[in-house]
């Protein structure tokens, strides 16, 4: 039967915390997930983890937005209901695109960014009224948790910790 027993190290600075990941990662002991009171630079590095692949997201959204406002003006000015505007011709979307292009730029705009916003939501599992998973509260102002697997190591893991640098350390049962 294996343990659900996590150990949290909480830290008071985050270049305590990210030399404790460094060491953490080089005794090749497993961090579940770490929670801070605001971004830290490097740590996605420091963890080993890969590197997002939302840009790619943000571009083929911007690419949909683009392709849609092509459709729009093209079955709304030049097909559906074409007009004499100023004197420019609706033979063609070609010859009228220099008129299109700020309609083209803010609906690319428009679908990356809508679109991206629920796609991080869906990625990071966050939806209206979902309990938080911080398991201190006092990660969302001044204090710095790395949660760690434990596997039949726990003393061994609570003084590596005490080493690092850590103000509390806790053995938890999770469920």
């Amino acid at each position: 039967m294996s343990s659900n027993k996590v150990i949290y190290a909480i830290y008071n600075d985050d270049d305590v915390l990210m030399d404790a990941v460094k060491k953490t990662r080089a005794a090749h002991h497993h961090i579940e997930e770490v929670f801070t009171p605001f971004p830290v630079h490097g740590l996605d590095k420091a963890m080993g983890l890969a590197p997002t692949r939302l840009a790619i997201c943000a571009f083929i959204y911007g690419l949909c937005g683009l392709s849609f406002a092509t459709w729009m003006m093209n079955n709304i000015m030049i097909s559906d209901w074409p007009q004499d505007i100023g004197g420019k011709p609706s033979f063609s979307y070609i010859e009228n695109m220099p008129a299109f292009v700020p309609v083209m730029f803010e609906m690319t705009v428009f679908f990356a960014a809508h679109l991206m916003v629920i796609t991080f939501y869906m990625r990071s599992k966050l939806w209206p009224f979902k309990q938080a998973e911080n398991p201190d509260v006092r990660t969302t102002d001044d204090h710095f948790l790395m949660e760690v697997a434990v596997n039949n190591n726990e003393e061994e893991l609570v003084s590596f910790f005490h080493n690092t640098g850590a103000v509390e350390v806790k053995v938890i049962e999770k469920h």
